[in-house]
């Protein structure tokens, strides 16, 4: 690839329009630079160097910059950029608020909606590039999402305490339309009553329910020394504390030794720590909730 070449694309982080590059640099060269892959063109009008491909975030901007419109990263590209679970995803999709036509391109897709923004508290910046807010996001891209990838954005914001699940449901509310809507008030609802992971979903609506275990707290704060956990199960009563075991974060040995040192703490401070593995509560859901029956009875 040629020098000049080279340099307009460093000099723009690796990305430029066509215009911008024919200002330095001859048709052809640049004709010639594509055709040998030097330089990839993802969108109409816009080069970037192979390298920045992998960078989903040169990507992205790549793809604003195409766009041409005032706009923000929203949907799945947004949930990326905040960091949260996503599938790989072919589309970048934009937010915008302008009422002109955008051209289509392979790739991009601008949603529009009306009165949006580009300001706070509507729009945040993040590594350089403006994003809807996560709440938006994660209400932005339900529809698009399927199975256990639907639910995740939301369960890992809430569990990272990213945000919580008031600020959702009142991002939800300002999508009144949104399909399959009931679905995400009710996850919202588990999640507002201590839920953080798919295994206490689960547990929730099949194993610890009823009367018996109206008692249980979720999410109890306990502070261990100079740090602050979060009890799954409390019973305040008798200091039962039951703890579900997804594969997320107890499955190697230094979840284990991490989860006895925890154990070992909660048990000097007067609780009983129970322990039960994904793949009981999955298999074994009514053992498991005799067995926490049991417990309970006999304590109280």
């Amino acid at each position: 690839m040629g020098v000049r070449l080279d340099k307009v694309l460093a000099d723009s982080g690796g990305v430029a329009l066509r215009h911008d590059v024919l200002r330095t640099v001859p048709e052809y060269e640049l004709a010639w630079a594509v055709r040998a892959g030097h330089v990839l063109r993802p969108l109409p009008r816009t080069f970037l160097l192979p390298g920045v491909v992998a960078d989903p975030v040169a990507v992205i901007g790549a793809a604003m910059t195409y766009a041409g419109v005032p706009a923000a990263v929203s949907h799945l590209s947004a949930l990326r950029l905040w960091g949260l679970p996503v599938p790989e995803a072919s589309w970048v999709h934009l937010m915008t608020g302008e009422t002109r036509h955008l051209r289509g391109a392979p790739g991009v897709r601008v949603h529009r909606r009306e009165g949006f923004g580009l300001e706070p508290p509507e729009v945040v910046t993040r590594v350089g590039l403006p994003v809807t807010r996560i709440e938006d996001a994660i209400v932005d891209s339900w529809p698009l999402l399927d199975g256990e990838a639907k639910r995740a954005p939301a369960i890992t914001a809430v569990a990272m305490r990213m945000t919580t699940p008031q600020r959702l449901s009142e991002a939800l509310e300002r999508a009144p339309r949104l399909a399959g809507r009931r679905h995400l008030v009710r996850l919202i609802g588990l999640l507002d009553v201590g839920c953080r992971s798919p295994l206490e979903l689960w547990g929730h609506d099949h194993v610890f329910v009823g009367r018996p275990f109206a008692g249980l707290r979720r999410q109890v704060a306990v502070r261990l020394e100079d740090r602050t956990v979060y009890l799954d199960l409390l019973d305040e009563q008798t200091g039962l504390n039951i703890e579900l075991d997804g594969a997320a974060y107890h499955s190697s040995r230094q979840d284990r030794e991490r989860d006895l040192r925890r154990d070992a703490a909660l048990t000097a401070l007067g609780f009983t720590v129970v322990r039960y593995s994904a793949a009981r509560l999955y298999r074994e859901p009514q053992i498991v909730r005799a067995e926490v029956l049991r417990m309970l009875t006999r304590r109280r």
